[in-house]
Parts: structure tokens; C-alpha cells; sequence
């Protein structure tokens, strides 16, 4: 990893000696005065900034006072003439990184230089991590709408708080969850883990322990050796309550004491535990309402909702569908071997008439479908199974109302099921909002068999 460096000095023997001794290993912009220096700065801020404390006209204080205005991260090593206290003290209040003193020795400069670059480095490497997981994560965040790109600059922005609690609201299937992650990403917790947990899907007398933990003994049925909240695995991290309408009283209440003093007990202690995680919560329910019944808390919903993230729906995102489908298109061919070079102009048309009511959820699984069944080179408007009233599509109906599409290669039969029993999973919950018994009752099966066929498909 090759840095950049820009020096400003005004007397030509310290530039041209510091270029000759660092030019094989950084790119180096010299300078004789701030003026010139800062508008480069400006339109192409380097790595590191060595600047001249005592310059001709605008004085290095001055400088560092600007470049920062301008770019609060840019790390500067400040060079002076002799170790005057004060002046050295002025430029690390303003944020100067270190200073040297001439006459420099540059073996010393080196180091100080190596020493400062290796925070650059690291960043480097974090927003490399974090660029690499966000284009691999967030399909569903193409966004060619105004909408959906202000909602990514907007969370770019809120997410550089590490602890200040943010709540997505939206409706099923526009992509809360991705949101959180991108939040987390993009945060100083980068780092730390992002522990995800849906509160319909824990009944209502387990939610409090599986949040804050237990301690042995604490109920029936408590493990002998008692257990980490959810809270404590995400210390450092993230936190991210998904439905969080769905939380009962008590652990709404217990939520709130803890986003007020970061300070919680597990069930069955009365040891007190501080731990350091942001809170994101999402939920597609009117909270405003359940304030109003008095099934969720009011001031609950103010510390939660400190930043709040509003999530267009599909319909609201009309001209996103097509480079979506794309996008699906892409990943779902190399998922499952195949090579789609395009969608049809039908398809397509079909695609920006349809109701997509499960938003982008709905999306990807119709392009997934497409993909399995499809032999290409196009996704069709058959492949995708709407546009009923295309006279292609009422004509292979009429000829096989039956019977199944199987394309000459055939298809993968096992991943043709799972993808039919997980469609049908999404869709139970959808319909039940989120709780796995009512899901359960849809189906007509057990929790048990339930909650295990829904872990079947998610692996």
C-alpha cells in the first residue's frame, strides 16, 4: 500500500532533502507556501500533511486550522524551527497528529511519518472490509431512485455515531434488516458482531431472558450454568431488534433502562452489568397507534427512535424493478450455474405492472423462480409466472393447465422444493406478522416442525 504526502515548507534545501529521502517509498507534492498547498488539499487531500509551523504569509497554525475546517480526519505532522512550547501545544489543540523539530534528522521523521500512516493503513483496510461487504450484501439497494439513494447518504451519515439508537420503519420485504447491517458496516463497530433477533419470533415469557441473559436457577427450566443476553454478545457491536413492536411490557421497560444508562441485570441477579452496543430496531407496525392503545411506551419509542430511517416501499422505487431484476438476475445465474444475458421486454413489462406487495422480498423470489425453471438466454414472462394476461402466457396455460414447466435440461428438483417450501414459510410469517405460531397454524403444522423446516431453508 503506497501513501501519499503533501509538504509544505517554505525553504527549498528542507523539500528537496525530504523528497530525496522519501520519494521511493511515498508520493510526495511539495509546497512553499499554504496558500498553494491548501487548494490541492482540497481537491486531492493526501495520506499525511507535513506543514511548516513558521511560513511566509499564512503561518502553519492558520493552515492546520483550514485543512481541518475542511477535512476533520486529514492527519498533519507539524514541522518547526525550534521547540517552541506553546506554538506546538496551539497545533495539537487544533489536532495535529505529532510534530517534529528541526534540523530533521530523518531517520526520526521516518518513524513519526510510519507510526502516523499506520492509522491510515488500518482505515484503509476497515473501509476496504467494509465496501467489500456492502456491494456483496445490499442487491437490494440498487438505487437509481431519489428515494433509495437518499436513504443510503442518509444512513451513511447517521451511522458514524457507534451508540446512538436508530430505528428503521417499513413495510414486509423492503429490506430493514439489510439496512441494519449496512448501518453497522458503516459504523466505528465495524468490528464488533451484529447480533440479529426477531422479537415476534421468541414467545413473549422468554423474550427478557434471551435479551439480558439468566443467571443459574433463575427459572424452570434455566440452564445449570446460566447464559449471555443477547445484549452482552453484541457488546462492541451492534444490536439489531427486529419487529420491536412485538416486545413485551416488561421488556420494554427493561429495554429503556438500558438505553438510558447502558446498565442492565440478567433474570435472576442483582448484579449490575455495563456494557457499550448501538440499539437499531425495525418494525412494519403503526407504533404511533400502539402509543396510543398503550401497548408500547411512549418514551420507549423516543430513545429508540433518536434517528429514525424511513424505507420506501417497491412501489414507491417503481424505476429500481428493472436494475434490481438485474441484479437478481446475475446472482441467482451463478447460484445456480446458468447464463442469463437479459429480460425480455415482456418480462419486463410484466415486471413494472406488477403489485409487488412483498416489495423486494417479492421481487428476488420471482427472479429466483425465473432463474431455476427459465433454460434462457432471456427470462421470460413464463419464467417468471405473472403477466397472466400476455397471450403467450394464456396460450401455455390453455395447453397445460396442470402440468409443471420443465425445461429441456431439466431442473434441480431438490432446490426446486426448497425454494417452494421457503416461499410458503416467507409467506405464512408475512400473513401471521412475524410469529412463528400463528405461521405454524397457516400451514398446518406443529411450532416444533415448523421452526424446524424454517431453519432447513434458511441454512
Amino acid at each position: 500500500m503506497r501513501f501519499s504526502l503533501v509538504l509544505i515548507d517554505d525553504e527549498e534545501s528542507i523539500r528537496e532533502g525530504i523528497r530525496l529521502a522519501l520519494d521511493a517509498e511515498y508520493d510526495i507534492r511539495a509546497f512553499a507556501a499554504a496558500e498553494d498547498a491548501l487548494e490541492a488539499v482540497r481537491t486531492d487531500p493526501p495520506d499525511l500533511i507535513l506543514l511548516d509551523i513558521g511560513l511566509p504569509g499564512m503561518n502553519g497554525i492558520e493552515a492546520l486550522r483550514r485543512i481541518r475546517q475542511t477535512h476533520p480526519e486529514q492527519l498533519v505532522i507539524m514541522i518547526t524551527a525550534y521547540e517552541d512550547v506553546n506554538t506546538v501545544i496551539a497545533a495539537m489543540k487544533l489536532g495535529a497528529h505529532d510534530y517534529v523539530v528541526k534540523p530533521i534528522l530523518m531517520d526520526g521523521l521516518e518513524i513519526t511519518i510510519q507510526n502516523a500512516l499506520e492509522s491510515v493503513r488500518l482505515r484503509k483496510e476497515v473501509r476496504l472490509l467494509q465496501e467489500r461487504y456492502l456491494q456483496e450484501n445490499l442487491p437490494c439497494f440498487v438505487a437509481e431512485s431519489d428515494r433509495i439513494q437518499g436513504v443510503m447518504e442518509f444512513i451513511s451519515r447517521v451511522a458514524m455515531s457507534p451508540d446512538t439508537p436508530i430505528l428503521i420503519l417499513g413495510e414486509t420485504g423492503t429490506g430493514k434488516e439489510l439496512i441494519a447491517g449496512a448501518i453497522h458496516y458503516r459504523s466505528p463497530n465495524f468490528k464488533g458482531p451484529f447480533v440479529t433477533v426477531n422479537c415476534a419470533a421468541i414467545p413473549k415469557d422468554l423474550i427478557e431472558s434471551e435479551l439480558f441473559g439468566y443467571e443459574k436457577g433463575a427459572f424452570s427450566g434455566a440452564g445449570p450454568t446460566g447464559k449471555r443476553g443477547l445484549i452482552e454478545e453484541a457488546d462492541h457491536g451492534t444490536l439489531f431488534l427486529d419487529e420491536v413492536g412485538d416486545l413485551s411490557a416488561q421488556a420494554q421497560a427493561k429495554l429503556l433502562r438500558f438505553l438510558e444508562s447502558g446498565e442492565f441485570y440478567r433474570v435472576g441477579s442483582t448484579a449490575r452489568r455495563t456494557i457499550r452496543t448501538r440499539i437499531v430496531s425495525a418494525t412494519n407496525r403503526n407504533l404511533s397507534r400502539m402509543m396510543e392503545e398503550g401497548t408500547f411506551r411512549r418514551d420507549l419509542f423516543f430513545r429508540l427512535g433518536v434517528i429514525t430511517v424511513d424505507v420506501p416501499s417497491l412501489s414507491e422505487r417503481k424505476e429500481d424493478i428493472i436494475p434490481l431484476a438485474n441484479t437478481f438476475l446475475v446472482m441467482f445465474g451463478r447460484k445456480f450455474g446458468k447464463t442469463f444475458t437479459a429480460i425480455s421486454p415482456e418480462a419486463g413489462e410484466a415486471l413494472k405492472a406488477h403489485a409487488f406487495t412483498g416489495n423486494v422480498r417479492e421481487l428476488r423470489n420471482l427472479i429466483e423462480r425465473g432463474v431455476l425453471i427459465g433454460s434462457g438466454p432471456e427470462l421470460t414472462v413464463e419464467d417468471l409466472g405473472i403477466g397472466k394476461d400476455s397471450p403467450r402466457n394464456e396460450e401455455a396455460h390453455a395447453a397445460a393447465p396442470d402440468r409443471p414447466v420443465i425445461p429441456p435440461e431439466g431442473v434441480d428438483f431438490d432446490e426446486l422444493e426448497k425454494d417452494f417450501e421457503r416461499r410458503y414459510i416467507e409467506e405464512a410469517l408475512r400473513m401471521a406478522g412475524g410469529n412463528e405460531s400463528g405461521a405454524a397454524r397457516l400451514l398446518r403444522m406443529n411450532h416444533h416442525t415448523f421452526r424446524y423446516r424454517k431453519k432447513k431453508v434458511e441454512g
